[in-house]
């Protein structure tokens, strides 16, 4: 397997990156505009990216303030059963964000598209964490 790892530190609390991470209100800030569910070890998060594909995530290890990892579950795309992974720590006063994207058996165009999207998103994860505007898809702010 071939992991994603993404880095990136965002000036705000473990909490409220936590929070962001694992309230839908608030992923809907950032991630996408439609995501339904309770962020509770094994319940199934809905995610919806309007006129283009929908999710379903299974909540696999959660720790308060440290880390959420999911599962796919459902999914359009050839990538039911990768993992997506949340870590926390601090570092220098910030919140350090260590994500790690699993289930790819080569480095093609799949992959590179996914590595490309989580870093966006992990930006807007970070604006929206930062300044309270994310750029969620399906929001005014999205960019496409």
């Amino acid at each position: 397997m071939i992991p994603i790892k993404l880095l990136m530190h965002i000036n705000s609390s473990k909490e409220k990156v936590y929070n962001a991470l694992t309230k839908a209100d608030e992923l809907s800030k950032w991630y996408t505009t439609i995501v339904n569910g309770e962020f509770k070890l094994n319940e199934i998060i809905n995610v919806e990216f309007v006129n283009f594909a929908e999710f379903k995530f299974k909540v696999i290890a959660l720790s308060q303030n440290e880390s959420v990892h999911f599962e796919i579950v459902k999914s359009e795309f050839d990538n039911v059963g990768h993992l997506m992974k949340y870590d926390l720590d601090e570092n220098d006063g910030k919140t350090r964000v260590r994500y790690t994207y699993e289930g790819f058996n080569e480095m093609d165009d799949s992959y590179a598209n996914m590595n490309y999207s989580s870093a966006k998103y992990l930006e807007s994860l970070r604006q929206y964490c930062q300044s309270g505007k994310g750029e969620a898809f399906g929001s005014t702010s999205y960019r496409s």
